[in-house]
């Protein structure tokens, strides 16, 4: 089987298995991160999501072959040491997901956002595709511009 190089979460990993395996089961299986979901599995529920290379992508329906040589980062890397990143610190303060299921997903999709527009608007965070079953959608909303704010604040 071939071997593919990658940096998870900020540490070197190396997985040998067959190109086409999904990352998600690379992720959850083999490197034992468990926040990226297992929602549907071909990317309509978004509950997967993590970064990679700074960008929102599903791992269920991205091969591990895929990653080679770049970064991906899961909810459990989005901290700094103890110190969450403000998305994460918002989503409790505004009691976005109630059963907890979307949540890396939804979170992770929230950080990469300000990486594709500058201060998004409301039109952008409706955007995010990320299913939620719980409808807590108004509240993603309040936590997104939260995090933003605290993100721009000196």
């Amino acid at each position: 089987m071939p071997a593919h190089p990658f940096t998870v979460n900020g540490e070197t990993a190396t997985v040998d298995m067959p190109a086409d395996r999904p990352l998600l089961w690379v992720l959850r299986d083999v490197l034992g991160i468990r926040g990226p979901r297992d929602g549907c599995g071909i990317d309509v529920c978004k509950a997967c999501t993590p970064h990679l290379d700074g960008a929102a992508v599903r791992p269920c329906v991205v091969a591990v072959s895929r990653v080679a040589d770049h970064e991906v980062t899961a909810i459990e890397g989005l901290a700094d040491g103890d110190r969450l990143h403000p998305v994460q610190h918002a989503w409790p303060e505004h009691d976005v997901a109630r059963c907890g299921y979307c949540r890396p997903g939804q979170t992770t999709a929230a950080v990469a956002l300000p990486r594709q527009t500058a201060g998004p608007a409301d039109e952008d965070i409706d955007q995010i595709p990320n299913v939620c079953r719980c409808g807590t959608y108004s509240r993603l909303r309040q936590a997104i511009q939260c995090a933003q704010a605290c993100m721009r604040a000196p």
